[in-house]
């Protein structure tokens, strides 16, 4: 079985192509904006077109423009290629990475939001998400999310230069090449984007939802 993983979802833009457990495709570029020029080339550049029997792609929060092309690339990929179509949470996959290089531990995840805000989220050492994705102001941040011993992500010095007890800073982006470590029970036919505040925009009817 193929699995292709798909995350576009902040200002980095990712790929992977795995057969089996083999990666044998992989394209990630730290690009800021610019992802609907980026994303699908990349896509067509992996072995065989990047055909696959599963796609795996981020859901956010992050760039809520970021967010909605990866997710549009998945869904129209998996129906053209009658494919099975999972979304996982972005601050799942920066625990993941952390995890994959510190062992089974807790992190705290801390990526860039937006109006100065922080995305920020608990994973227990299973990985699995301790509460709630929120975006907080730096100092909420610090102050809801207590004495993290690791806290990783693009964030991920700063926060750990105002919390107490010296927590360990891991600066990462999401990168798809890792997407396979993000833990089942996290993987979901829901694709609804995950915004963790409101969007700074909406299409014309389409309602808000704050998750």
């Amino acid at each position: 079985m193929r699995t292709l993983a798909i995350d576009s979802a902040t200002e980095a833009c990712s790929v992977a192509l795995f057969d089996g457990d083999d990666l044998i495709g992989h394209f990630h570029e730290i690009i800021g904006r610019g992802h609907a020029e980026r994303l699908v080339p990349a896509i067509a550049a992996m072995p065989g077109r990047g055909r696959a029997d599963r796609i795996l792609v981020s859901l956010g929060p992050g760039s809520f423009t970021g967010v909605r092309i990866g997710l549009a690339a998945a869904r129209a990929l998996g129906l053209a290629w009658g494919a099975q179509v999972r979304g996982y949470p972005t601050l799942a996959l920066v625990a993941a990475m952390a995890r994959q290089m510190r062992g089974a531990v807790a992190v705290t995840v801390c990526m860039n939001g937006g109006h100065g805000e922080w995305f920020v989220g608990d994973f227990g050492a299973d990985g699995l998400a301790q509460g709630e994705t929120l975006s907080l102001s730096p100092a909420q941040a610090v102050q809801q999310h207590g004495r993290p011993g690791i806290v990783a992500g693009n964030r991920a010095s700063e926060f750990a230069a105002q919390a107490a007890d010296g927590a360990e800073a891991i600066d990462l982006l999401p990168d798809a090449r890792h997407a396979r470590l993000v833990p089942s029970a996290l993987l979901t036919p829901d694709l609804a984007p995950l915004y963790g505040r409101a969007p700074d925009a909406a299409l014309p009817g389409e309602a808000v939802v704050r998750k």
